[in-house]
């Protein structure tokens, strides 16, 4: 799969590696991501969505999701409580409930969503994003670019994806 040393590699920071590398190591296990096609992906999303690991908390405030009735924003201050969170934004009071029972089995996120700030969180959660967005077979046949749209909505950030994508398929030894 990937180790420390690749990590730090591909993030250029090997005190954020030593952090990431278990927690994402179990989560990407846990959730199938356990081929260099599939590792390559994900790893390549996760650092153009976290800032190479180093954002687990959306710098936005969060305002633009107040009242969005799309991501189950109902009561007043959850587009600031459930800001996005993870190496890739969980975002929305609906979706952060769907990864809790999905992880957890429970609503604790909803109480403390600041658990997708911590490193296991943060991978867990985007391992599950990654799986309930059935992204495994997106990336066992090459299609990055559609990996990105589920991702991100568009291509917003394509050239610095690429990029990652790219050193991640040399330092796993992917083909295709």
């Amino acid at each position: 799969m990937i180790n420390e040393q690749q990590l730090a590699e591909l993030c250029g920071n090997k005190r954020r590696a030593a952090q990431f590398i278990g927690p994402l190591v179990e989560a990407m296990n846990r959730f199938g991501i356990d081929t260099p096609a599939r590792a390559s992906a994900f790893l390549a999303q996760l650092m153009h969505e976290s800032g190479r690991l180093r954002y687990t908390l959306e710098l936005a405030s969060g305002d633009a999701y107040e009242g969005r009735r799309d991501l189950g924003n109902l009561q007043r201050g959850d587009g600031r409580r459930f800001k996005g969170r993870g190496l890739i934004q969980v975002t929305g009071r609906a979706n952060y409930r769907a990864c809790s029972m999905a992880l957890y089995g429970d609503e604790r996120l909803l109480i403390a969503p600041e658990l997708l700030e911590q490193p296991e969180g943060a991978a867990l959660s985007a391992a599950w994003y990654w799986s309930s967005r059935n992204l495994n077979a997106l990336a066992d046949a090459g299609q990055f670019g559609l990996i990105t749209r589920r991702i991100n909505g568009g291509m917003n950030g394509i050239a610095d994806r690429l990029a990652h994508y790219d050193k991640a398929r040399e330092l796993l030894g992917a083909t295709a």
